[in-house]
């Protein structure tokens, strides 16, 4: 994979849409890509927990989690999911726990914030919807690319130089 540094993205593909700058990395994988699968849900877990125990295949899971600040909606067990199967990383419009761990689990992790308390679990919500915050409407198939200089989205795979 080429090396992911989101301004010369930005230099090169003007169309790219940036996400507003509200995310913080926790992820122990800095800088990260791939196409986007979505889930929306409001403090409650459970899609996001179905999708990592499926196949990645090198995805990025957007989680419009309502920017809820409440609860977290990814933590360590789940992140270590994601990487065994195989998700380049997860965006959490939301909070995450275990950020101790989080950065040494080579996954990719932009969210909002921390809180120690996890979500309910009542198999609410909605998988592979058109997602809006920060900004901009994501929508599975697009591809998102993620640094510490921010997070972009593109309608497709764009040729990276490195």
């Amino acid at each position: 994979m080429s090396h992911i540094v989101t301004p010369d993205i930005c230099d090169a593909h003007p169309e790219v849409r940036v996400l507003d700058p509200i995310f913080v990395n926790f992820g122990g994988r800095e800088a990260f890509c791939g196409p986007i699968r979505t889930v929306k849900c409001f403090e409650d877990n459970s899609l996001v927990k179905q999708a990592v125990g499926e196949p990645g295949e090198g995805a990025v899971l957007v989680v419009d989690a309502g920017g809820s600040q409440r609860c977290a909606m990814l933590g360590d067990m789940l992140a270590e999911q994601a990487l065994e199967n195989g998700w380049a990383g997860v965006v959490m419009y939301g909070c995450v726990r275990d950020v101790d761990v989080l950065a040494e689990t080579e996954l990719g992790v932009q969210a909002l914030g921390v809180h120690p308390r996890k979500s309910e679990k009542h198999g609410e919500g909605q998988r592979d919807i058109p997602v809006t915050f920060a900004g901009v409407t994501m929508a599975p198939g697009q591809w998102l690319y993620a640094d510490n200089n921010g997070i972009l989205v593109a309608g497709e795979r764009l040729p990276l130089e490195g």
